[in-house]
């Protein structure tokens, strides 16, 4: 054992490390756990948009004396879910603005009879004039939020832009939209709270971020830090959707509880937790690009739009990203990108996996479809003469310091695709046919990572302990919810100590037992986690080495020996590391400008589809998705993010429409909220290349959220190159195809074939 081995465990794929309670059943989700006299909670929502709570009536046929009744009354602390401008309350006291919003908590010993009683609550309300929309939010007739609706704003600016305008041969135009999309995970959002006078409330949820859930808790309860516990059940998947929104649900149990005295569990069912939960935030985004007739790009405008919903949430870091990857990977010599999040009265929009870069990245990439349109270039050549290169600079004016060829990765796609022989083929064919087929792609990147300063603030915390076995345990608040943290993490610790990965084990995060190293969200967890998880690791052998237990050079059997010896004669050994910027990544949060991550992944992703003119709907029949990622640290895990990201950008781009009615989801059940099958999926075929990342352990980058990114542009692009009918937003409905063909919009399309 003379230090880590390359590849020894690192990139491989052993068992998961939950994976056989999960197969077995004794992993133990929320919904498994069980206590003495616990009692069932629920809530009563607003059945309005906005209005002003007149009266609370409590209907007959109830034994309400069976019941516990909590409103904003009953709160200890701040009637408020703190997280960025602590805007939105836990129960509406006075005014609601959503449909959905909380406003009364119910809580009894049998679940069953939670729903008469919901039902029988009437509230009288005074209507106020709502808000649904971005258009109508930007036009100001109703201020629903601050002076002007609007919860954040950025501006980013690189060169001159106003210059480029009369430099330019062509000036493009294009407007794009992305819908609101649900984030669907099997086990719904579901927490038990137990309060003690003296030990303070613990919480246990289905949750991604336990930290998160404590601040919050803190601030609502009135109690100090060491007063509040949560603990992180088996999760049954996120996506995001577990992100912020616990903290709202732990608030309303852990009232239930204080006012109780016993533990109480609150589950949505499916159609409370799409009704009333955070989505992914709709778009609207418009680019004004210059070009030269050589087909290079000298400037643009960005005016990006997001719909945040009634309240703040976590709007401002979502357009952060989106606003970063306006750009995509691209070289801009000028750009000016305006980006703002709105307030409208449905209910907030939060967090899901891609957090923001979706948005933005449909919207450039059909915006390159449309320059090569216009130029009467291929898609192909108008990327390959405006590709980030290394020694130049992003919007941001990050400079490219990694050999990335993105010119080859496209090559490559789009041969694994054969997407020329396909695309000439199917031009040939097509005007026999009633059943149209096109190629599209879509180049992209991905930064991993918390933007800008936000992994400095995080200031995260990692711990590796060494047991009274001889064995390692990982200590992080990272959650594991299906993506692999747990088994990765392993891998890391295992590689870092020259261990096998049978010797290492992972604590359940529980916020009285492990550091808080941070959310687990923005693609960080194997790069930026991962990377202090194996500094903590060596800091254990080298505490073992300083205190003349171990050499430097040992085999398996002496560090087991050593650890052993030194919790023996010492008790409880841990190793600790925190995050420090690495030299060389320095943001200006004032000017917006800088190294906005640490790191990129690079991607193409080439799409083959089907439109039946019979039916007017569009499907994938073929789906290729090679992204450079750093360094594969699990191939199994990392081809099932591959697989199940591109799953959902498949729904995001053809089948998932959220229906809004006067602000609430009336699609909220899942007959008719459309997700694709297994059914509606193609080959989905993954590659990788790696170029390493010494910023990431053993040269990670991050994976989770890449693969959302393209599916939708790739999709939409293959659809318009089947049709020749150019489409501007998702998702791409039947409806929307058929309007679009009974009245093509009056712009040209590149010659058949053309790659």
């Amino acid at each position: 054992m003379a230090g880590p081995q390359s590849d020894r465990i690192v990139g491989t794929s052993p068992p998961r490390k939950e994976g056989r309670d999960k197969v077995t059943g004794r992993a133990r989700y929320i919904d498994d756990l069980r206590f003495p006299s616990m009692l069932f909670g629920a809530t009563v929502r607003s059945s309005i948009p906005r209005g002003k709570i007149k009266k609370i009536n409590f209907g007959q046929g109830i034994a309400w004396s069976e019941y516990v009744v909590v409103s904003a009354k009953d709160i200890p602390g701040r009637n408020h879910i703190a997280l960025i401008e602590n805007d939105q309350p836990c129960l509406a006291d006075s005014a609601v603005n959503h449909p959905e919003e909380a406003i009364l908590l119910l809580a009894h010993p049998e679940r069953r009879a939670l729903p008469k009683a919901v039902a029988a609550v009437s509230i009288e309300y005074e209507p106020m004039p709502a808000l649904f929309t971005i258009e109508e939010s930007e036009r100001g007739d109703q201020i629903i939020w601050g002076k002007d609706n609007v919860f954040k704003k950025y501006t980013i600016e690189k060169g001159d832009v106003d210059g480029v305008w009369a430099k330019a041969d062509y000036i493009i135009e294009g407007e794009y939209f992305t819908g609101a999309q649900e984030q669907l995970y099997i086990e719904t959002n579901g927490v038990i709270a137990a309060f003690d006078a003296e030990k303070g409330i613990t919480i246990w949820g289905s949750l991604q971020c336990p930290y998160y859930v404590h601040k919050a808790m803190m601030a609502l309860l009135g109690l100090p830090e060491d007063k509040v516990r949560v603990v992180q059940a088996e999760t049954g998947g996120a996506f995001g959707g577990k992100e912020e929104y616990p903290s709202m649900l732990a608030g309303h149990a852990a009232l239930l509880a204080m006012k109780s005295g016993q533990p109480v569990k609150m589950i949505y069912d499916r159609g409370e937790d799409m009704a009333a939960t955070t989505k992914r935030h709709p778009s609207r985004t418009r680019h004004r690009t210059a070009v030269s007739r050589d087909g290079k790009i000298l400037g643009g405008e960005v005016d990006l739009v997001m719909d945040g919903g009634a309240y703040v949430t976590l709007s401002p870091v979502v357009l952060s990203r989106a606003t970063i990857h306006a750009g995509g990977p691209y070289h801009w010599p000028s750009m000016r990108v305006r980006a703002k999040a709105v307030a409208t009265n449905l209910p907030p929009h939060g967090a899901f996996r891609g957090f923001g870069a979706p948005q933005s990245l449909f919207a450039i990439e059909r915006q390159m479809d449309k320059i090569a349109r216009e130029l009467n270039l291929s898609p192909v050549e108008i990327r390959r003469r405006n590709f980030l290169k290394p020694g130049q600079t992003t919007i941001t004016e990050q400079e490219i310091r990694e050999p990335i060829n993105l010119s080859g990765l496209m090559d490559r796609a789009l041969d694994l695709a054969e997407y020329d022989a396909k695309k000439k083929r199917f031009a040939n064919e097509n005007p026999k046919r009633t059943r149209k087929k096109g190629m599209g792609f879509a180049a992209f990147l991905h930064g991993a990572g918390f933007t800008g300063s936000g992994e400095r603030y995080l200031a995260s915390v990692v711990g590796v302990e060494g047991r009274a076995d001889g064995g390692v345990r990982v200590l992080v608040s990272s959650t594991e919810f299906g993506q692999g943290t747990n088994t990765v993490l392993c891998q890391i610790a295992a590689e870092a100590l020259g261990l096998p990965y049978e010797d290492v084990t992972i604590a359940q995060p529980d916020t009285t037992n492990v550091p808080n190293s941070g959310p687990t969200v923005a693609s960080r967890t194997a790069m930026v986690v991962g990377k202090l998880v194996a500094s903590a690791a060596l800091g254990l052998k080298q505490t073992l080495v300083g205190a003349g237990m171990l050499g430097e050079r040992c085999t398996v059997d002496e560090f087991r020996a050593a650890c052993r010896q030194y919790v023996a004669a010492h008790g409880e050994f841990r190793s600790l590391a925190k995050y420090d910027s690495p030299e060389g990544i320095f943001w200006d949060d004032a000017k917006y400008r800088g190294e906005a991550y640490a790191a990129f992944a690079w991607a193409v992703y080439v799409a083959e589809v089907t439109v039946d003119l019979a039916t007017y709907s569009a499907a994938v029949d073929d789906f290729v998705a090679l992204q450079e990622i750093g360094r594969v640290m699990n191939p199994v895990l990392a081809r099932g993010q591959i697989l199940g990201g591109v799953a959902q950008g498949i729904g995001f781009a053809l089948y998932e429409k959220v229906e809004w009615r006067d602000g609430r989801m009336a699609n909220s059940q899942m007959t008719n909220y459309i997700m694709p099958t297994s059914s509606d999926l193609p080959p989905i075929r993954a590659y990788f290349e790696e170029l390493g990342n010494k910023h990431g352990a053993f040269g990670a980058k991050g994976i989770g959220e890449l693969p959302m990114d393209g599916p939708a542009p790739a999709i939409v692009n293959a659809v318009e190159d089947a049709l020749g009918v150019p489409f501007n937003g998702v998702p791409l409905m039947p409806e929307r195809i058929f309007d679009a063909i009974a009245e093509p919009a009056e712009e040209s399309r590149p010659p058949a074939g053309a790659r």
